[in-house]
């Protein structure tokens, strides 16, 4: 069945606030922009987890032919940043602030300190918000992951709750649903992680879904909830925000038996040659330059592909993750025909990107607890594969790429999601918007751009304003910077100057310089990435002066932004 019939199921049966059939039959409410003639609608798609190179139009040999029209009728990103995991680049994305500035620098627990509430600060402002009192439409479809979760103090009631055979109520607080930053309409998953057959914390605006249909699978529900709410827009002359926030291919390695089965050969190759044609095919399309951008040593690997004994699972696991991007962008398809046939995607931006690099994470060792089922809704239990026991793909193995595939998906760079490192922080970005985009269809930009930057671009393609006081609190000044240079072919740079930090890991970037460390080791590496933008050569040594500028720069920063002081730290 066609999800978007799904969708309007289950919102009418669970009592949704959404009521589509009535909220978009009423006139439009006059506001300061309604004298804006065609403001562009905003469709702002959000990957989880997927590397720099998996999509056909960034190198990778996945099968994505609606990204590719986006690429090749739009503008690639050839420098966009997150801030290296799911949470905190939601946070940055959806304020216009650094994460930590928005009160998200580690993860969603409540803590004692403004840069790690846990969820999105009083002194922020969401997109929806901002775009909402211009006079949008604002809806969301996917993962929510900038609240406080709610935890069971028994583990077993944890268990049985994530398992769907107990209910403890809200999984955040009500204020801090998408609903109540801006949203009108809302449907997802308040947590992170999720089973793609039947996940927990799925909500219809603030009402939970406590049950879903047999043949469910969550991506295709995000797309086509998306496609519900394009089309129940269609006759309203206000233009809409659309936040489509995925969840795959974030781990567990689910997928649909049909999607799997066209990568079941691909990856059987093994990692070098997987990579070295990703990294073939990008210098082919123009995405980098060979001379500036090598292909390095694998990231922590000891071994090659003919001495792997488990050479037919790691080439499902890939399959897997290839299957689950594949079906992402069917649904991106869906969108894209939607949009069309409402007669709105000449006026509409269509932006696309991840949250973070792919993942080298070994979700199985983390075992059942806190957001991981241990059973079915139905008991079968669910086997977390340490050994490689069970093979990836089904609703009852808890699985992830590793390491080795990880490397693989963020090519041509170093390291994974969580660092600081290009492949944990650079993102395939992809701006796409037939009446607004002058620049050549199909071209690269090479502005530096990042994820808090939407908040400026927005605002100024709209007509919005960027309050300085919302419901009487003061709000921080959005730290990000316009993008619609670069949608006129301009040469601007960006930003000259960019910061992290997560768990330790950080890096600052001055213009080509970049200095940064890794979660586990506190030493600094400068690397120039004006020749070498894949880090290989650390020149921290023969460049004394330059890691005290950074480092300053790094520190001065992370002092004014709410890095510190950390929780529990003075």
């Amino acid at each position: 069945m066609r999800l978007n019939k799904l969708f309007l199921s289950l919102a009418l049966a669970s009592g949704s606030v959404l009521l589509l059939l009535s909220a978009f039959n009423t006139k439009p409410k006059t506001t300061a922009h309604s004298g804006i003639v065609k403001r562009p609608n905003i469709v702002l798609i959000l990957a989880d987890d997927m590397g720099f190179s998996d999509a056909g139009c960034y190198g990778g040999e996945v099968n994505t032919p609606n990204l590719d029209y986006l690429a090749k009728n739009g503008l690639r990103y050839t420098q966009f940043y997150n801030t290296s995991r799911c949470c905190p680049t939601r946070a940055s994305l959806l304020t216009g602030l650094y994460n930590q500035q928005a009160g998200i620098g580690k993860m969603t627990d409540a803590e004692d300190q403004p840069g790690y509430l846990g969820h999105l600060g009083e002194h922020t402002v969401t997109l929806a918000e901002v775009l909402k009192q211009a006079g949008y439409h604002t809806a969301m479809s996917g993962k929510w992951h900038v609240s406080n979760t709610i935890v069971q103090k028994n583990a077993g009631d944890q268990l049985a709750w994530l398992n769907h055979q107990q209910d403890f109520g809200d999984f955040s607080p009500l204020n801090q649903y998408p609903t109540n930053r801006g949203f009108d309409q809302y449907f997802g998953t308040i947590w992170g992680v999720v089973d793609f057959f039947d996940p927990f914390s799925l909500v219809s605006g603030t009402k939970p879904i406590k049950s879903v249909p047999k043949d469910y699978y969550h991506t295709d529900a995000i797309s086509d909830t998306a496609v519900a709410y394009i089309k129940a827009w269609q006759k309203s002359d206000k233009p809409f925000f659309l936040y489509v926030a995925q969840n795959a291919p974030h781990w567990p390695l689910q997928a649909k038996p049909e999607d799997i089965d066209k990568y079941k050969n691909t990856y059987k190759i093994g990692w070098d040659a997987t990579r070295i044609a990703r990294y073939k095919k990008m210098v082919a399309l123009g995405l980098i330059d060979s001379t500036q951008t090598k292909l390095p040593k694998p990231t922590n690997r000891k071994q090659n592909w003919a001495e792997n004994p488990t050479k037919e699972w790691d080439a499902q696991a890939m399959a897997v993750h290839a299957a689950m991007i594949d079906r992402m962008d069917q649904g991106i398809g869906r969108i894209i025909d939607a949009l069309k046939k409402t007669g709105k995607l000449d006026n509409t931006l269509i932006v696309f990107l991840s949250d973070n690099g792919a993942s080298a994470e070994n979700c199985a060792a983390y075992g059942p607890g806190f957001d991981r089922p241990s059973q079915t809704r139905t008991g079968t239990p669910i086997t977390y594969a340490t050994k490689k026991e069970v093979m990836p793909g089904p609703q009852t193995a808890y699985t992830s790429i590793g390491t080795a595939w990880a490397n693989v998906a963020n090519t041509p760079y170093q390291y994974a999601k969580a660092e600081s490192y290009e492949g944990g922080i650079h993102t395939p970005m992809i701006a796409f918007w037939p009446k607004g985009i002058t620049a050549k269809k199909g071209s690269f930009s090479n502005q530096v751009g990042h994820v808090m930057d939407f908040m400026k671009t927005f605002t100024e393609i709209s007509g919005a304003r960027y309050p300085l006081v919302y419901k009487g609190k003061k709000i921080t000044p959005t730290t990000g910077l316009s993008l619609t240079p670069s949608f006129r072919g301009e040469n601007s740079k960006g930003h000259y100057n960019l910061f992290n930090e997560h768990f330790g890991a950080r890096y600052v970037r001055s213009g080509n310089w970049k200095l940064t460390s890794l979660s586990n080791d506190s030493t600094w590496h400068l690397y120039n990435l004006e020749n070498d933008k894949s880090e290989i050569h650390n020149v921290a040594a023969q460049n004394p002066d330059q890691v005290k500028r950074l480092q300053k720069l790094w520190q001065d920063w992370a002092n004014n932004n709410q890095v510190f002081p950390k929780p529990g730290k003075k």
